[in-house]
């Protein structure tokens, strides 16, 4: 079996690792997981696929000039959009219910680092408020925007990545974290893309 991994870090928060492995998959994390990596990978989507290198090729074309070096596997593109593709392809979604992080100090590093980030502001993207959004999961589970930085989710006031971990739970997954611009959806689009377009033209 073959299998290609989607990896987002929250110490490299606009890239993304494409991977191809044989192995298990949470093995192949833990194994990146190494001094020289501040924060320990957690991955977004993982699929079983038939042929690895049509899918290579096809990924390499799509997104090659999203490519940070020709000899590493680091794209500076939204996840989202890769997803999307191996989605159409892919035999079987193998995504960890529960990932890879070694102690509760790998938690607690990875949200800080999340808390860190600057809060995202809907008023900075153009989304209006009462806007729906749709979470990346499962586009059934919406939310509406319901500040400049908040939105309601079930009748509650909170934060996107509240909302997103609570949504996560919902589905099986046993993250501990969730970082909410990657996790939800304004016209098809993640937060965190409109907001990397947003800041690419300014």
């Amino acid at each position: 079996m073959t299998f290609v991994y989607i990896l987002v870090n929250e110490a490299m928060p606009d890239y993304i690792k494409i991977g191809i492995t044989e192995r298990d998959i949470e093995k192949r994390i833990a194994e990146l997981d190494t001094t020289g990596v501040p924060l320990p990978f957690r991955c977004y989507y993982a699929a079983e696929v038939a042929d690895y290198k049509k899918i290579e090729r096809a990924l390499h074309t799509a997104f090659g000039d999203r490519r940070i070096r020709s000899n590493r596997e680091f794209f500076r593109v939204d996840p989202y959009r890769v997803k999307a593709i191996l989605e159409a392809i892919a035999l079987k979604d193998v995504t960890p219910d529960v990932q890879v992080l070694e102690s509760q100090e790998d938690a607690k590093a990875v949200e800080l680092a999340i808390k860190r980030r600057p809060p995202f502001r809907f008023s900075y993207v153009d989304i209006p408020i009462g806007s729906t959004l749709q979470f990346i999961q499962d586009k059934s589970i919406t939310c509406t925007v319901h500040s400049d930085s908040e939105i309601e989710f079930e009748g509650k006031v909170m934060s996107l990545s509240a909302s997103a971990l609570i949504a996560t739970h919902r589905l099986g997954y046993k993250t501990p974290t969730a970082a909410g611009p990657w996790m939800w959806l304004y016209n098809d689009e993640t937060l965190d893309d409109i907001r990397r377009n947003a800041a690419s033209t300014d």
